[in-house]
């Protein structure tokens, strides 16, 4: 049985902690183990700021839609905005150490934290909104 439930927020960053919450509660009622919720805490995080920073150029006055869709196999979040597009979801490949934290790079690092923790990604533009889908498996 799908499950889906919806959340919206404008793109203030001081909105992104909350709808984390709420979206990781949805999954935790739902039997998702906690590491799993943690990732994706944490990919939302990325994503969102993204949104924030890249779409919306700082701007926290506009809207971003969250979707989040959850059956016995998989759960799916989809984030709707109305800002600059992508230009590409290419993630670059990230050559750092990662125990000098004082040279990690300053940008770049959150398509490839999600890549890590998520199974799928995907991005769209449909009717002038930008669409990023993030797809975990559980099975």
């Amino acid at each position: 049985m799908l499950r889906e439930q919806s959340f919206h927020i404008i793109s203030d960053y001081s909105k992104v902690a909350d709808v984390n919450k709420r979206i990781k509660l949805f999954l935790e009622l739902d039997g998702i183990e906690q590491h799993i919720c943690n990732a994706v805490e944490i990919c939302m995080t990325e994503a969102l700021n993204n949104v924030i920073k890249h779409a919306y150029n700082g701007d926290e006055t506009q809207d971003i839609d969250i979707t989040v869709k959850k059956d016995k196999n998989f759960f799916e979040i989809e984030i709707v905005d109305l800002g600059i597009p992508r230009s590409s979801l290419v993630v670059n490949d990230l050559d750092f150490d990662p125990k000098d934290i004082n040279n990690l790079p300053e940008s770049g690092m959150g398509l490839f934290i999600i890549q890590q923790l998520m199974d799928e990604m995907k991005y769209y533009i449909e009717e002038g909104k930008n669409h990023f889908i993030l797809k975990k498996w559980l099975i």
